[in-house]
């Protein structure tokens, strides 16, 4: 039996019941609806549309479902077309004749609208403690990576020395960005739609903000169109988790390269890798891959909810049904996700010396060697340009950079000795630089930052 089987004299069609279905995905709302609709009851009870009693016997009905659905005992209708209905039918099994009065005052409008953003609410909440979790992480590896040093690339060429802490905390930095983003979502879907009905409120005595500090929201709706027709807080919540997974892809496009043998940067443990079906030696960084991959995913789930919402008018359209899959899609993506790169940085097996010998030698320095003619008065374009040339010439001749630049009249053995390994990195001071006193400086604002955002 439908919710508006009074409206109809004939059935649905099945392929009309198979293609309007959401039971099979919005089951993961079971625990929010039973909230929404515990603190409705109470409402009801609350501005006197129902008696204590009938308000503890739908309560208890309640508390009884929710047991069932723990303990995986709850037996779903074939009739049930969605986790709302399907919660309805069995309390009213249970509460009798006063589990006809659960849904007064109520649409299944603002109920769905009201399950989502708990649900969303709850699980932002937890992947921000992921994304602090994966920070951590990233704070231990800086702190582990002391002065190794490897170099910085732009245009995937060798750019720059920069130390391996401030390449990890650059990381750490984007997720934390992440997590700000995740806290200002929930901030703004923090609002109860429980009174908005169908679209235009109720003619009932119902007390929306009693419900909404019920229910812990920070605030009710202040229009009810916009509330059972809102699903910003679903895109919003669709591109922080797409950001999320660009961030994860970047850092796995980078393991798979650090682990390959043409870098050999670093070693994946055998926990967060696979192997060949075929070949015997191969050992793959599947988990990187897959940060990388499923990236696709995440984009698509958000793109695809935007066309969905961008033709729709107020208020309320059967489309909004769609909103449901890509966000469950994407919360547990990126869940598995963190927790599977956590885990492949926290094992990381790093090989300092060959870092190191990429970062050495040839013309990597060679900016501080224009800086080295900047600080001789000599105009920075000037500089280049005669440095620019002496590694043409080194690369040209096959001669030893540093030979040319220990030659030359403007630069000589002071400025030869620029290039020595190990010594460019030393030299960005800036703050916010690769250098070893800015990137201390760098790992006790990042460690303040993490503490600022579990608080």
């Amino acid at each position: 039996m439908t919710l508006w089987h009074g409206r109809f004299s004939g059935q649905m069609d099945q392929a009309m019941a198979d293609y309007t279905v959401s039971l099979p995905f919005d089951r993961a709302l079971a625990a929010e609806d039973l909230l929404g609709s515990a603190a409705h009851v109470q409402g009801l009870v609350h501005v006197g549309l129902l008696t204590p009693d009938e308000g503890a016997s739908l309560l208890e009905a309640l508390e009884t479902v929710g047991q069932e659905m723990a303990s995986d005992s709850f037996l779903f209708d074939p009739s049930d077309e969605d986790i709302h209905t399907a919660v309805e039918r069995r309390v009213t099994e249970i509460a009798g004749p006063t589990g006809a009065k659960l849904h007064t005052g109520r649409s299944r409008n603002d109920q769905v609208a009201t399950d989502l953003r708990l649900w969303t609410k709850r699980e932002l909440t937890e992947l921000q403690a992921d994304l602090l979790e994966l920070c951590r992480v990233l704070e231990r590896s800086a702190l582990d990576a002391g002065m190794t040093y490897l170099p910085g690339y732009t245009h995937v060429q060798r750019a720059q020395p920069v130390l391996l802490a401030h390449h990890f905390l650059a990381h750490g930095w984007a997720l934390l960005r992440d997590v700000d983003r995740l806290r200002e979502c929930r901030e703004r879907l923090d609002v109860s739609p429980l009174g908005a009905g169908a679209l235009a409120g109720s003619s009932l005595p119902l007390d929306p903000d009693f419900v909404a500090a019920r229910l812990g929201f920070a605030r009710r709706f202040e229009n009810s169109l916009d509330v059972v027709a809102d699903r910003d807080f679903v895109a919003e919540a669709l591109f922080d988790l797409a950001m999320i997974g660009i961030h994860l892809s970047r850092m796995g496009e980078e393991l798979v390269l650090w682990s390959s043998e043409e870098f050999g940067f670093c070693t994946l443990d055998d926990g967060f890798s696979s192997g060949s079906s075929m070949l015997p030696q191969k050992k793959n960084a599947d988990a990187a891959e897959l940060a990388r991959g499923k990236t696709g995913r995440l984009i698509g789930n958000l793109t695809g909810l935007l066309v969905t919402l961008k033709g729709l008018p107020l208020s309320y359209n059967r489309d909004l049904q769609e909103d449901k899959e890509p966000l469950f899609d994407s919360v547990r993506q990126v869940r598995l996700g963190l927790r599977a790169m956590a885990g492949a940085y926290a094992t990381l097996a790093i090989h300092p010396e060959t870092m190191q010998r990429a970062a050495d030698g040839g013309s990597i320095a060679a900016i501080d060697l224009a800086e080295y003619l900047v600080l001789q008065q000599v105009p920075f374009r000037e500089a280049h340009a005669i440095v620019a040339s002496l590694v043409r010439k080194s690369i040209d001749e096959g001669s030893a950079l540093d030979e040319l630049v220990a030659a030359h009249p403007l630069l000589g053995v002071e400025a030869a000795a620029l290039l020595a390994p190990g010594v460019a990195v030393t030299r960005r001071t800036t703050p916010g630089g690769a250098g070893p006193i800015p990137v201390a400086i760098q790992l006790d604002r990042f460690k303040a930052a993490i503490m600022n955002a579990e608080n």
